[in-house]
């Protein structure tokens, strides 16, 4: 028997933890190949132990190297920074992983596209301040945004990669260097670069945001991968989920170095917390990205095809899906199938 990986699991607030309840349920009907180390951030952060990402979850992480996150609240007031910016730059993970690929047809068919999205830089280092005018405090807000070359060098390799270890053909370099021609110029730059070192290997062009935004919708297909900066690749990510149904079908991943931590890309609906209405898809995809990042890819595949069998085969589906299904009707009839 192979020993058990031992892996955070912060259950998150909301619908938080009864997707991970669910996800729980389902990887052990798997033959899971965690052990939960369980910890709080978020709201239930600051319930327990006063903090929206209190050290203990930090030191856990830290320990562990792998994390499964359900939605986060981030605390409304002065203070409180998100605690998923907060996670990332903790343990600089650089690169998050959008995968986004059709599940329920009905919107666009056979889409499959994976976004990599450099995450600790850009307009999210949150550099921002008032200039007062006169009697306005507020008068002017300015934000600064950094791109470094060593960074964009960094997430550009760890696209190419990716392209490379899951036969990706094709890398679409998303930019706005005809308006930000420093902030993103040199990200276009470094892309090319890096990409220079995969000719032959893996194709490379290269998109201006706007028109790549319009062309996701007009012919989705053209693109296979999407490299993109931090704010373009958070608008771009949603855009993508929206191809193929909505946040409740799009799992993300963050990965850096030392550390990654796997999640729901969707928020914490508090207005149906406690109901049994939540999807816990996103979650359970999340979790399949966790398998594979763990070397159990072929777990992994068995998860993906029981979601897609319960879907489409046995036709439950919750509420936001179009169906009648509870929480854990789904997730009953989810582990019927991989077990």
């Amino acid at each position: 028997m192979d020993k058990k990986i031992t892996a955070t699991l912060i259950p998150g607030d909301g619908i938080g933890p009864e997707v991970t309840a669910a996800t729980v349920r389902a990887l052990d009907a798997l033959g899971s190949p965690f052990e939960w180390d369980t910890q709080h951030a978020g709201m239930a952060g600051v319930e327990h132990c006063g903090d929206p990402v209190p050290q203990q979850t930090l030191d856990s992480i830290r320990r562990n190297g792998l994390a499964l996150k359900g939605p986060l609240t981030t605390p409304v007031g002065a203070g409180f920074r998100s605690a998923n910016v907060r996670m990332r730059e903790e343990f600089k993970l650089y690169a998050n992983v959008r995968p986004v690929r059709t599940i329920i047809p009905g919107r666009y068919e056979n889409i499959d596209i994976v976004l990599i999205r450099e995450n600790i830089e850009g307009l999210y280092v949150a550099h921002e301040h008032f200039i007062p005018v006169g009697d306005d405090p507020r008068a002017v807000a300015v934000s600064t945004g950094i791109n470094t070359r060593d960074g964009a060098r960094r997430i550009a390799r760890f696209a190419f990669e990716y392209a490379l270890k899951h036969g990706r053909k094709k890398i679409t370099i998303v930019h706005k260097a005809n308006v930000l021609k420093a902030l993103t110029g040199i990200f276009l730059e470094a892309g090319r670069e890096v990409a220079k070192e995969y000719e032959g290997r893996i194709a490379v062009d290269d998109r201006i945001v706007d028109a790549c935004a319009m062309q996701l919708v007009l012919n989705p297909w053209q693109f296979d991968m999407l490299l993109c900066t931090n704010l373009f690749g958070d608008i771009l990510s949603d855009e993508l989920a929206g191809l193929v149904g909505g946040l409740g079908l799009a799992p993300g991943a963050n990965i850096g170095k030392d550390a990654a931590i796997f999640e729901a890309v969707h928020g914490s609906a508090p207005d149906i917390a406690g109901k049994g209405l939540a999807n816990p898809i996103s979650l359970l995809l999340a979790a399949g990205l966790m398998l594979d990042h763990a070397g159990k890819p072929e777990l992994a595949e068995r998860l993906r095809n029981g979601i897609q069998q319960t879907l489409m085969e046995d036709q439950v589906k919750t509420r936001d899906l179009g169906g009648t299904a509870s929480t854990d009707e789904f997730t009953a009839a989810l582990i019927k199938r991989l077990a």
